[in-house]
């Protein structure tokens, strides 16, 4: 029974020996002379004047949830394209009602005004 699972701990054993070898190589062969210049921050040439924990408007995140909701409405036409004449009618009035549940939603998106950028 054991020796079924044989081969998925020898593969996670080489995929760990494969991720952690090189960094223990980097760590050990590279040169280590840290010094001031290395170790200050750098941001565009001049020291850093903000912090990078700001707060971003929710409107960025709201554009990139509708440009990932219309991206994969993309990834579900294209293989029903592919297999319009064997799914049929069933399959097309399917991907109407999908589609047409999509559309609502992002009327309902513009009017609300998520799409407005001051």
């Amino acid at each position: 029974m054991l020796e079924n699972y044989f081969s998925i701990l020898l593969f996670l054993i080489v995929g760990f020996l494969v991720g952690v070898v090189p960094m223990l190589c980097g760590w050990l062969l590279a040169p280590n002379n840290p010094d001031s210049e290395k170790l200050s921050p750098y941001e565009c040439g001049f020291e850093a004047f903000e912090d990078a924990r700001m707060k971003f408007d929710v409107r960025y995140y709201l554009v990139a949830i509708l440009f990932i909701l219309f991206d994969l409405e993309i990834a579900f036409l294209f293989p029903w394209a592919i297999v319009l004449d064997e799914i049929g009618l069933f399959g097309f009035v399917a991907m109407m009602i999908f589609l047409s549940i999509l559309v609502v939603g992002f009327i309902y998106e513009w009017m609300k005004g998520a799409l407005e950028w001051d």
